[in-house]
């Protein structure tokens, strides 16, 4: 195992516990291989957790490749996270040893601007994300969930309202939250006809999500074969989107689509789907600009939207929506050591839903 160069129990002149194991990326070209990490100790309102299971996004696979150009390394992926505490500071009021806690993908902001007035420290200007950000305790750079243990600041630690399957519970602070948001915020509610564009991490969670809210869900794919999987996850009908008369049949129907996909593909073919007033919420994130149509939007006065993630407080209100329906991720296990091979997998969208890694494998 490689050692980072700093002293074992300082870090730029801070306190830092004892070191912990990592996976981490050295370069845009290299493998996740093993590295040892310091995390801060715990402040008065810090809560210590040691690692039980972390999903694999999609983003970790962008930023350990530095394929949106701003990664810092070595990165320590990693930001669907569960686990239990270990210790907490004498300040925190929410959390006690041996809790289960779980932490999605911030770990700070500065809490005094309006939109953390708002309880939406996802758009904060100055959000510190759980890896990859500008670390202000020990400095460098912040690292995530590719680990054994992470310290986070009680604000940023939810708790885990469902226990009976916690690996599976942890996409749900990333793949979860990232779907909840919009359908919460653009209020999609019972009997509306709801589209879900992609059936992969994110699409499969909208799908259980919106299926929960009481909306007619359809799910639009290219693959034919997912008729059946999209059913047992709670969709009402299955549409092959390479289906030019069954995409015009549908045309003014649909009071909201989600997209999930992060390939290119023409996103008029499904604005032109919304009646009017209607919204389409990109949260996959194509590489290249999606052309869009001036008149797939302006007759029908359509909206076409983003959203990221959700705030401290919508992140908790979903976990307690999914454990409530019994909502959590279909995923496959992985141990540590087989990151490479499911980043190769990812790629090819071989894996259903989610990867999550089984951090007792991390010695």
């Amino acid at each position: 195992m490689s050692t980072a160069t700093y002293p074992e129990q300082k870090v730029n002149g801070k306190a830092a516990a004892a070191a912990t194991p990592a996976y981490a990326a050295q370069g845009p070209k290299d493998q996740l291989a093993p590295l040892s990490i310091h995390r801060r100790e715990p402040g008065p309102k810090d809560v210590q957790i040691d690692i039980l299971y972390c999903g694999v996004c999609h983003s970790d696979l962008h930023t350990a490749r530095n394929e949106w150009t701003n990664t810092t390394y070595p990165v320590v992926p990693g930001h669907e996270i569960v686990g239990k505490v270990t210790k907490v500071g004498k300040d925190v009021k929410k959390f006690k040893e041996a809790d289960y806690a779980a932490v999605g993908c911030m770990v700070d902001s500065d809490r005094t601007c309006p939109d953390c007035k708002d309880n939406l420290e996802n758009y904060c200007s100055n959000v510190i994300l759980t890896y990859n950000s500008p670390d202000g305790h020990l400095g460098g750079m912040t690292y995530g969930g590719y680990s054994k243990q992470i310290v986070v600041d009680e604000h940023f630690v939810l708790r885990v309202p469902d226990t009976k399957n916690l690996a599976a519970v942890a996409p749900l602070l990333c793949a979860g939250i990232t779907t909840y948001s919009p359908l919460k915020h653009w209020k999609v509610s019972k009997g509306q006809k709801v589209g879900i564009v992609g059936l992969g991490g994110l699409g499969h969670m909208g799908l259980k999500i919106a299926h929960a809210m009481g909306a007619d869900v359809t799910l639009f794919t290219t693959s034919p074969g997912k008729t059946e999987d999209a059913k047992r996850l709670g969709a009402n009908h299955v549409v092959v989107s390479k289906d030019t008369a069954a995409m015009e049949k549908l045309a003014l129907t649909f009071d909201f689509i989600l997209d999930t996909v992060s390939a290119h593909h023409d996103i008029n073919a499904y604005l032109n789907l919304l009646k009017r007033d209607g919204t389409l919420v990109l949260v996959g994130a194509p590489e290249n600009p999606l052309p869009v149509a001036a008149f797939s939007l302006i007759p029908k006065r359509r909206t076409f939207a983003g959203s990221m993630i959700g705030g401290i407080a919508e992140t908790q209100e979903m976990l307690d929506f999914c454990a409530k329906h019994g909502i959590v991720s279909d995923i496959e296990m992985i141990p540590m050591q087989k990151i490479n091979e499911a980043y190769e997998r990812l790629l090819k969208s071989d894996v259903k839903y989610r990867f999550v890694i089984d951090m007792a494998s991390l010695r």
